[in-house]
Protein backbone atom coordinates (compact mmCIF):
# COMPACT_ATOMS: atom_id res chain seq x y z
CA UNK A 1 0.00 0.00 0.00
CA UNK A 2 2.95 2.37 0.53
CA UNK A 3 3.45 3.50 -3.05
CA UNK A 4 4.08 7.06 -4.30
CA UNK A 5 0.55 7.34 -5.66
CA UNK A 6 -0.97 6.26 -2.36
CA UNK A 7 1.28 8.64 -0.43
CA UNK A 8 -0.02 11.58 -2.45
CA UNK A 9 -3.60 10.40 -1.92
CA UNK A 10 -2.88 10.00 1.80
CA UNK A 11 -1.62 13.59 1.95
CA UNK A 12 -4.78 14.73 0.18
CA UNK A 13 -6.82 12.76 2.71
CA UNK A 14 -5.06 14.54 5.58
CA UNK A 15 -6.10 17.94 4.25
CA UNK A 16 -9.67 16.68 3.83
CA UNK A 17 -9.69 15.31 7.37
CA UNK A 18 -8.43 18.60 8.81
CA UNK A 19 -11.34 20.41 7.17
CA UNK A 20 -13.90 17.95 8.50
CA UNK A 21 -12.49 17.73 12.04
CA UNK A 22 -11.58 21.36 12.70
CA UNK A 23 -13.02 23.57 9.97
CA UNK A 24 -16.58 22.26 9.81
CA UNK A 25 -17.36 22.55 13.58
CA UNK A 26 -16.24 26.19 13.61
CA UNK A 27 -18.24 26.89 10.45
CA UNK A 28 -21.37 25.25 11.86
CA UNK A 29 -21.06 27.24 15.06
CA UNK A 30 -20.64 30.45 13.08
CA UNK A 31 -23.83 29.67 11.14
CA UNK A 32 -25.69 28.85 14.33
CA UNK A 33 -24.53 31.93 16.25
CA UNK A 34 -22.93 34.72 14.23
CA UNK A 35 -21.80 36.74 17.22
CA UNK A 36 -20.21 37.03 19.60
CA UNK A 37 -17.28 34.87 18.53
CA UNK A 38 -16.36 33.28 21.88
CA UNK A 39 -13.08 31.53 21.08
CA UNK A 40 -10.75 34.50 21.05
CA UNK A 41 -8.43 36.04 18.50
CA UNK A 42 -6.10 33.02 18.27
CA UNK A 43 -8.88 30.63 17.23
CA UNK A 44 -10.13 33.20 14.73
CA UNK A 45 -6.70 33.33 13.09
CA UNK A 46 -6.41 29.54 13.28
CA UNK A 47 -9.69 29.17 11.40
CA UNK A 48 -8.52 31.39 8.55
CA UNK A 49 -5.07 29.79 8.56
CA UNK A 50 -6.56 26.29 8.40
CA UNK A 51 -8.82 27.03 5.45
CA UNK A 52 -6.03 28.73 3.52
CA UNK A 53 -3.56 25.93 4.22
CA UNK A 54 -5.87 23.09 3.16
CA UNK A 55 -6.94 25.09 0.11
CA UNK A 56 -3.36 25.36 -1.09
CA UNK A 57 -2.31 21.87 0.04
CA UNK A 58 -5.23 20.19 -1.71
CA UNK A 59 -4.60 21.73 -5.11
CA UNK A 60 -0.84 21.17 -4.85
CA UNK A 61 -1.36 17.53 -3.88
CA UNK A 62 -3.63 17.01 -6.87
CA UNK A 63 -1.10 18.71 -9.14
CA UNK A 64 1.91 16.66 -7.99
CA UNK A 65 -0.21 13.50 -8.25
CA UNK A 66 -1.02 14.42 -11.85
CA UNK A 67 2.65 15.07 -12.58
CA UNK A 68 3.53 11.68 -11.11
CA UNK A 69 0.95 9.99 -13.34
CA UNK A 70 2.30 11.87 -16.36
CA UNK A 71 5.84 10.66 -15.70
CA UNK A 72 4.63 7.09 -15.15
CA UNK A 73 2.69 6.99 -18.43
CA UNK A 74 4.74 9.13 -20.79
CA UNK A 75 8.20 8.30 -19.36
CA UNK A 76 7.74 4.82 -17.83
CA UNK A 77 11.48 4.07 -17.72
CA UNK A 78 11.97 6.91 -15.23
CA UNK A 79 9.37 5.51 -12.87
CA UNK A 80 11.70 3.18 -10.98
CA UNK A 81 14.35 5.74 -10.05
CA UNK A 82 12.47 9.07 -10.31
CA UNK A 83 9.20 8.16 -8.60
CA UNK A 84 10.05 6.56 -5.27
CA UNK A 85 8.55 6.69 -1.81
CA UNK A 86 11.36 8.89 -0.49
CA UNK A 87 10.92 11.29 -3.39
CA UNK A 88 7.16 11.39 -2.78
CA UNK A 89 7.70 12.08 0.93
CA UNK A 90 10.04 14.99 0.13
CA UNK A 91 7.55 16.41 -2.37
CA UNK A 92 4.68 16.11 0.12
CA UNK A 93 6.78 17.85 2.77
CA UNK A 94 7.47 20.66 0.32
CA UNK A 95 3.78 20.91 -0.57
CA UNK A 96 2.76 21.38 3.05
CA UNK A 97 5.63 23.80 3.74
CA UNK A 98 4.60 25.99 0.79
CA UNK A 99 0.96 25.82 1.85
CA UNK A 100 1.74 26.88 5.42
CA UNK A 101 3.88 29.81 4.30
CA UNK A 102 1.42 31.02 1.67
CA UNK A 103 -1.44 30.91 4.18
CA UNK A 104 0.21 33.54 6.38
CA UNK A 105 -0.64 36.69 4.31
CA UNK A 106 -4.41 36.23 4.37
CA UNK A 107 -4.36 35.06 8.00
CA UNK A 108 -2.56 38.23 9.05
CA UNK A 109 -5.41 40.32 7.65
CA UNK A 110 -8.05 38.80 9.94
CA UNK A 111 -8.89 38.94 13.60
CA UNK A 112 -11.65 39.79 16.06
CA UNK A 113 -13.74 42.77 14.99
CA UNK A 114 -15.84 44.76 17.49
CA UNK A 115 -18.57 47.29 16.92
CA UNK A 116 -18.11 50.61 18.72
CA UNK A 117 -21.12 52.51 19.94
CA UNK A 118 -19.28 54.85 21.89
CA UNK A 119 -17.07 52.09 23.25
CA UNK A 120 -16.16 48.55 22.32
CA UNK A 121 -19.06 46.12 22.68
CA UNK A 122 -17.74 42.70 23.67
CA UNK A 123 -20.96 40.97 22.66
CA UNK A 124 -20.45 42.12 19.05
CA UNK A 125 -17.14 40.29 18.46
CA UNK A 126 -16.88 38.65 15.05
CA UNK A 127 -14.04 36.92 13.23
CA UNK A 128 -13.60 39.27 10.32
CA UNK A 129 -11.29 41.27 8.08
CA UNK A 130 -9.33 43.97 9.95
CA UNK A 131 -6.92 45.33 7.35
CA UNK A 132 -7.85 47.54 4.37
CA UNK A 133 -10.04 45.88 1.75
CA UNK A 134 -7.64 46.49 -1.14
CA UNK A 135 -4.92 44.39 0.52
CA UNK A 136 -7.34 41.51 0.94
CA UNK A 137 -8.49 41.86 -2.67
CA UNK A 138 -4.91 41.70 -3.92
CA UNK A 139 -4.08 38.63 -1.82
CA UNK A 140 -7.21 36.80 -2.96
CA UNK A 141 -6.66 37.54 -6.63
CA UNK A 142 -3.00 36.49 -6.57
CA UNK A 143 -3.63 33.27 -4.62
CA UNK A 144 -6.59 32.31 -6.81
CA UNK A 145 -4.47 32.61 -9.94
CA UNK A 146 -1.46 30.80 -8.45
CA UNK A 147 -3.34 28.09 -6.58
CA UNK A 148 -6.31 27.35 -8.83
CA UNK A 149 -6.17 28.58 -12.41
CA UNK A 150 -2.49 27.79 -13.01
CA UNK A 151 -2.61 24.30 -11.41
CA UNK A 152 -5.87 23.42 -13.15
CA UNK A 153 -4.39 24.45 -16.50
CA UNK A 154 -1.28 22.34 -15.88
CA UNK A 155 -3.37 19.37 -14.75
CA UNK A 156 -5.67 19.61 -17.77
CA UNK A 157 -2.73 19.61 -20.18
CA UNK A 158 -1.09 16.66 -18.38
CA UNK A 159 -4.21 14.51 -18.50
CA UNK A 160 -4.75 15.41 -22.14
CA UNK A 161 -1.26 14.12 -22.93
CA UNK A 162 -1.86 11.02 -20.77
CA UNK A 163 -5.09 10.24 -22.61
CA UNK A 164 -3.44 10.64 -26.02
CA UNK A 165 -0.52 8.42 -24.99
CA UNK A 166 -2.72 5.64 -23.61
CA UNK A 167 -4.95 5.70 -26.68
CA UNK A 168 -1.93 5.49 -28.97
CA UNK A 169 -0.43 2.58 -27.00
CA UNK A 170 -3.72 0.71 -27.07
CA UNK A 171 -3.99 1.05 -30.86
CA UNK A 172 -0.37 -0.04 -31.35
CA UNK A 173 -0.80 -3.12 -29.18
CA UNK A 174 -3.98 -4.02 -31.02
CA UNK A 175 -2.23 -3.87 -34.39
CA UNK A 176 0.90 -5.75 -33.31
CA UNK A 177 -0.59 -8.44 -31.11
CA UNK A 178 -4.12 -8.85 -32.34
CA UNK A 179 -3.25 -11.35 -35.10
CA UNK A 180 0.00 -12.89 -33.91
CA UNK A 181 -0.83 -13.79 -30.30
CA UNK A 182 -2.87 -16.58 -28.79
CA UNK A 183 -6.17 -16.08 -27.03
CA UNK A 184 -4.48 -16.39 -23.63
CA UNK A 185 -1.94 -13.67 -24.41
CA UNK A 186 -4.63 -11.38 -25.75
CA UNK A 187 -6.61 -11.94 -22.55
CA UNK A 188 -3.61 -10.93 -20.43
CA UNK A 189 -3.06 -7.82 -22.51
CA UNK A 190 -6.71 -6.90 -22.11
CA UNK A 191 -6.33 -7.25 -18.32
CA UNK A 192 -3.30 -4.92 -18.37
CA UNK A 193 -5.07 -2.36 -20.54
CA UNK A 194 -8.20 -2.55 -18.42
CA UNK A 195 -6.22 -1.93 -15.22
CA UNK A 196 -4.43 1.06 -16.72
CA UNK A 197 -7.65 2.53 -18.05
CA UNK A 198 -9.31 2.03 -14.66
CA UNK A 199 -6.55 3.86 -12.80
CA UNK A 200 -6.40 6.71 -15.30
CA UNK A 201 -10.17 7.05 -15.25
CA UNK A 202 -10.29 7.12 -11.44
CA UNK A 203 -7.59 9.78 -11.09
CA UNK A 204 -9.17 11.86 -13.86
CA UNK A 205 -12.51 11.74 -12.03
CA UNK A 206 -10.78 12.79 -8.80
CA UNK A 207 -9.27 15.80 -10.57
CA UNK A 208 -12.57 16.68 -12.25
CA UNK A 209 -14.45 16.47 -8.94
CA UNK A 210 -11.81 18.64 -7.32
CA UNK A 211 -12.08 21.29 -10.05
CA UNK A 212 -15.88 21.37 -9.83
CA UNK A 213 -16.03 21.47 -6.03
CA UNK A 214 -13.44 24.22 -5.65
CA UNK A 215 -14.57 26.46 -8.52
CA UNK A 216 -17.47 28.11 -6.59
CA UNK A 217 -15.14 28.70 -3.62
CA UNK A 218 -12.75 30.74 -5.73
CA UNK A 219 -15.58 32.45 -7.64
CA UNK A 220 -17.04 33.49 -4.30
CA UNK A 221 -13.75 35.06 -3.22
CA UNK A 222 -13.23 36.77 -6.56
CA UNK A 223 -16.74 38.27 -6.49
CA UNK A 224 -16.09 39.65 -3.03
CA UNK A 225 -12.76 41.10 -4.08
CA UNK A 226 -13.74 42.58 -7.46
CA UNK A 227 -17.22 44.02 -6.84
CA UNK A 228 -17.13 47.49 -5.33
CA UNK A 229 -20.64 48.78 -6.05
CA UNK A 230 -23.09 46.25 -4.70
CA UNK A 231 -26.64 46.14 -6.00
CA UNK A 232 -29.52 43.96 -4.88
CA UNK A 233 -29.08 41.73 -7.93
CA UNK A 234 -25.36 41.26 -7.34
CA UNK A 235 -25.97 40.63 -3.67
CA UNK A 236 -28.49 37.89 -4.47
CA UNK A 237 -26.07 36.27 -6.90
CA UNK A 238 -23.32 36.40 -4.31
CA UNK A 239 -25.53 34.77 -1.69
CA UNK A 240 -26.33 31.83 -3.98
CA UNK A 241 -22.67 31.42 -4.93
CA UNK A 242 -21.66 31.64 -1.27
CA UNK A 243 -24.06 28.87 -0.26
CA UNK A 244 -23.03 26.67 -3.19
CA UNK A 245 -19.34 27.22 -2.46
CA UNK A 246 -19.81 26.17 1.17
CA UNK A 247 -21.67 22.98 0.24
CA UNK A 248 -19.17 21.92 -2.44
CA UNK A 249 -16.20 22.93 -0.27
CA UNK A 250 -17.14 20.35 2.36
CA UNK A 251 -18.32 17.85 -0.23
CA UNK A 252 -14.85 17.90 -1.76
CA UNK A 253 -13.49 16.75 1.62
CA UNK A 254 -15.73 13.67 1.65
CA UNK A 255 -16.17 12.64 -1.98
CA UNK A 256 -12.77 11.07 -2.73
CA UNK A 257 -13.33 7.79 -0.82
CA UNK A 258 -16.64 7.42 -2.66
CA UNK A 259 -14.86 7.85 -6.00
CA UNK A 260 -12.19 5.31 -5.02
CA UNK A 261 -14.86 2.79 -4.01
CA UNK A 262 -16.86 3.22 -7.22
CA UNK A 263 -13.96 3.17 -9.67
CA UNK A 264 -11.21 1.13 -8.02
CA UNK A 265 -11.61 -2.62 -7.51
CA UNK A 266 -8.33 -2.73 -5.56
CA UNK A 267 -9.58 -0.10 -3.13
CA UNK A 268 -12.77 -2.09 -2.54
CA UNK A 269 -10.74 -5.24 -1.90
CA UNK A 270 -8.39 -3.53 0.54
CA UNK A 271 -11.21 -1.77 2.34
CA UNK A 272 -13.10 -5.06 2.70
CA UNK A 273 -9.97 -6.72 4.07
CA UNK A 274 -9.54 -3.91 6.58
CA UNK A 275 -13.16 -3.98 7.80
CA UNK A 276 -13.60 -7.78 7.70
CA UNK A 277 -10.14 -8.86 8.77
CA UNK A 278 -9.33 -12.56 9.20
CA UNK A 279 -5.94 -12.88 10.96
CA UNK A 280 -4.73 -16.08 9.25
CA UNK A 281 -5.84 -15.12 5.75
CA UNK A 282 -4.64 -11.54 6.11
CA UNK A 283 -1.15 -12.60 7.27
CA UNK A 284 -0.62 -14.94 4.34
CA UNK A 285 -1.96 -12.47 1.82
CA UNK A 286 0.08 -9.54 3.06
CA UNK A 287 3.33 -11.54 2.99
CA UNK A 288 3.55 -11.43 -0.81
CA UNK A 289 3.52 -8.40 -3.09
CA UNK A 290 0.38 -7.67 -5.12
CA UNK A 291 1.88 -8.53 -8.48
CA UNK A 292 3.09 -11.90 -7.14
CA UNK A 293 -0.48 -12.75 -6.26
CA UNK A 294 -1.42 -11.66 -9.73
CA UNK A 295 1.13 -14.02 -11.29
CA UNK A 296 -0.30 -16.89 -9.25
CA UNK A 297 -3.77 -15.98 -10.43
CA UNK A 298 -2.66 -15.92 -14.05
CA UNK A 299 -0.87 -19.25 -13.70
CA UNK A 300 -3.96 -20.82 -12.14
CA UNK A 301 -6.07 -19.41 -14.93
CA UNK A 302 -3.59 -20.79 -17.48
CA UNK A 303 -3.62 -24.23 -15.89
CA UNK A 304 -7.39 -24.38 -15.96
CA UNK A 305 -7.50 -23.34 -19.60
CA UNK A 306 -4.82 -25.81 -20.74
CA UNK A 307 -6.28 -28.72 -18.76
CA UNK A 308 -9.70 -28.11 -20.21
CA UNK A 309 -8.26 -28.07 -23.71
CA UNK A 310 -6.08 -31.17 -23.18
CA UNK A 311 -2.76 -29.35 -23.48
CA UNK A 312 0.30 -29.55 -21.26
CA UNK A 313 1.06 -26.72 -18.87
CA UNK A 314 4.65 -26.43 -20.06
CA UNK A 315 3.69 -25.62 -23.64
CA UNK A 316 1.60 -22.60 -22.70
CA UNK A 317 3.50 -21.10 -19.77
CA UNK A 318 2.76 -17.36 -19.31
CA UNK A 319 5.60 -15.11 -20.43
CA UNK A 320 7.00 -12.84 -17.67
CA UNK A 321 7.21 -9.88 -20.03
CA UNK A 322 3.50 -10.11 -20.71
CA UNK A 323 2.47 -10.66 -17.09
CA UNK A 324 4.61 -8.01 -15.46
CA UNK A 325 4.71 -5.55 -18.32
CA UNK A 326 6.73 -2.35 -18.14
CA UNK A 327 7.86 -0.51 -15.03
CA UNK A 328 4.71 1.62 -15.31
CA UNK A 329 2.49 -1.45 -15.10
CA UNK A 330 4.43 -2.91 -12.17
CA UNK A 331 4.16 0.33 -10.26
CA UNK A 332 0.42 0.42 -10.82
CA UNK A 333 -0.05 -3.14 -9.64
CA UNK A 334 1.64 -2.36 -6.29
CA UNK A 335 -0.79 0.45 -5.54
CA UNK A 336 -4.22 -0.05 -4.01
CA UNK A 337 -5.94 0.85 -7.28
Amino acid sequence: MRTPTNLYLFSLAISDLLVLLFGMPLEIYDLWQNYPFPFGDSICCFKVFLFETVCFASVLNVMVLSIERYVAVVHPLKTRYAITNKHAQRVIGGVWAVSLVCAIPNTSLHGLHYYYLPEKVLESATCNLLKPQWIYNLVIQVTTILFYFVPMTVISVLYLVIGIRLGREQRQKGRKLGKNCSADTNWKIQVESGRRRQITKMLAVVVLAFAICWAPFHIDRLLWSFITNWTDHLHNIFEYVHILSGVLFYLSSAINPIIYNLLSSRFRERFFELMCRHPVVNTSRSSSPPYSKRISFLKSHEALRTNSQGRSNSSKRPQPSVILGTGWEQELDTSFM
